[in-house]
C-alpha cells in the first residue's frame, strides 16, 4: 500500500552535516532534505518540510531506525499527519529500501563530504537521477513512474490509497 515511507540521516564529514532521506517503500520514490546539521531540529524541519511536498493521502506513515535525531518525532507527526514509527534496534533489515538506497546515494555524496555544501536544487537533481533509474523490483520501470500511476489512480479513486 503507498504512503509507507523509510527515513534516515546520511551523515557528512566530522559528523558535522546531513542529508535527509525518504524512500516510499512501494515505489522506491526517493525525496532528499537539506539539514542544517545533525540535531534533532534539524531533522524535523527538514523530514516536515519535505513530507508536507506530498499529498496527505500519501504520507501515512515514516519508519526510522534509533537515532538521537528522531527525539523531536511527534513535531514531525503534528507537522505533517505522519505516524512515525521505529524499526528495532540494530535492525536495518526493518528499513531495506532505505538502507539500499543510503547506498546508491553514496555514489554521488560519498563518505567524507561536507554535506552543507549541496544546495536543496542538487539535492532534488540526485534524487531525481535515481527517480529516473529503472529498478528490477520494479519490473524495470522507474520509482517516478510506479509512483506517477499511484498519483494518477489515487485523483480517479481516493479511496484506493487508504
Amino acid at each position: 500500500m503507498p504512503g509507507h515511507w523509510e527515513g534516515d540521516l546520511i551523515i557528512g564529514a566530522n559528523n558535522c552535516s546531513a542529508v535527509g532521506t525518504l524512500v516510499e517503500r512501494t515505489t522506491r520514490l526517493v525525496i532528499l532534505a537539506k539539514v542544517d546539521g545533525t540535531t534533532a531540529t534539524a531533522a524535523a524541519i527538514g523530514f516536515s518540510d519535505k513530507l508536507n511536498e506530498v499529498p496527505h493521502s500519501l504520507r501515512l506513515s515514516m519508519t526510522y531506525d534509533q537515532g538521537k535525531e528522531m527525539v523531536k518525532h511527534a513535531e514531525i507527526t503534528q507537522k505533517t499527519g505522519t505516524a512515525i514509527y521505529f524499526a528495532d534496534p540494530h535492525s536495518p533489515w526493518q528499513r531495506g529500501s532505505n538502507e539500499n538506497t543510503n547506498g546508491l546515494l553514496r555514489q554521488y555524496l560519498p563518505k567524507g563530504t561536507d554535506l552543507s555544501v549541496y544546495s536543496q536544487e542538487e539535492l532534488d537533481e540526485i534524487a531525481d537521477s535515481l527517480n529516473t533509474r529503472p529498478r528490477k523490483t520494479l519490473d524495470w520501470r522507474t520509482p517516478l513512474e510506479v509512483y506517477a500511476e499511484v498519483i494518477k489512480k489515487s485523483v480517479a479513486d481516493p479511496s484506493t490509497i487508504q
